[in-house]
């Protein structure tokens, strides 16, 4: 069996220019190297905090690389360039409210600036796409809040099929 394909959207205008350094890609990528157990690898892509290019990034990586999963980073605060949740909402076709509203639950324990965040989930056929925070620590808060459900909606949706490591990640699927 292949490796799945997984889509890491880092979204910083910095980043993307140079200037700075991306850290929230690899924290994605040390928290599914973590989680799972299943073979994945990751389809990278860093852009600005512009919509239509964060929407067409969105769009190759579902529509033409195929990812099931596609997690991105950056761009869900209030700042006027944070256009990462408007962004997502220009390319799925439901969206899943439970995500953003459990990743903020589980962050406001650790900062009460979490009520800022605009993080969201959706999906377009089937891949779930999620947005994460940008900083390291919070993107490993949410994921561990999250990725329970994940693997289950994945199957849900017709996406690849992903386990976790049980002492890392319990992901719930019902019994059959």
């Amino acid at each position: 069996m292949s490796a799945a394909p997984i889509g890491v959207v880092t979204i910083s205008d910095r980043a993307s220019a140079g200037v700075y350094e991306d850290k929230g890609g690899p924290a994605i990528e040390a928290a599914l190297t973590a989680i799972l157990s299943t073979s994945w690898r990751a389809m990278r892509r860093l852009v600005p905090d512009e919509r239509a290019e964060i929407a067409a990034a969105l769009i190759v990586l579902t529509d033409e690389e195929r990812c099931s999963l596609i997690l991105t980073t950056g761009g869900t605060g209030p700042s006027p360039r944070d256009v990462t949740p408007e962004a997502t909402l220009d390319v799925c076709d439901r969206i899943l409210p439970g995500f953003g509203e459990l990743m903020r639950a589980h962050s406001l324990r650790e900062v009460p600036t979490a009520i800022l965040s605009r993080q969201l989930a959706g999906t377009r056929g089937r891949t779930l796409i999620v947005n994460l925070p940008g900083k390291p620590a919070a993107i490993r808060t949410c994921l561990d809040a999250v990725f329970p459900a994940i693997p289950y909606c994945l199957d849900l949706i017709g996406g690849d099929r992903l386990e976790t490591d049980p002492a890392v990640c319990r992901s719930f699927r019902p019994k059959a």
